[in-house]
């Protein structure tokens, strides 16, 4: 079976970089193709093995479980956030003001 081990971003419901941000996810890979049932409309799969989701607390910890388990696995590197450094000030330097314009 082929699993993927990844960093999960931040949702939009999170404002700081702890919970979800800091662990690594190992997830397995569907199977089969999801189809819609006739009578519900629902949409499912017989394969079960895609609803697990393990949480490490470091990418070669998950590579360990899965070397140990046997499976083929894919490290997607984690993205590095780069962030610019802002000041408030800025908003009023007055090389940037433009007047009549407010």
């Amino acid at each position: 079976m082929q699993v993927r081990i990844y960093r999960p971003a931040k949702t939009a419901m999170q404002s700081g970089r702890a919970g979800n941000a800091k662990a690594w996810v190992l997830e397995y890979e569907p199977s089969a193709p999801k189809q819609p049932d006739n009578l519900m409309g629902w949409v499912g799969s017989a394969d079960t093995a895609s609803q697990l989701r393990i949480r490490f607390a470091s990418a070669e910890d998950a590579v360990a479980f899965a070397k140990r388990k046997g499976l083929d696995y894919l490290v997607t590197p984690e993205n590095v956030r780069q962030q610019k450094p802002k000041n408030y000030a800025d908003n009023f330097r007055f090389d940037k003001l433009e007047f009549g314009r407010f």
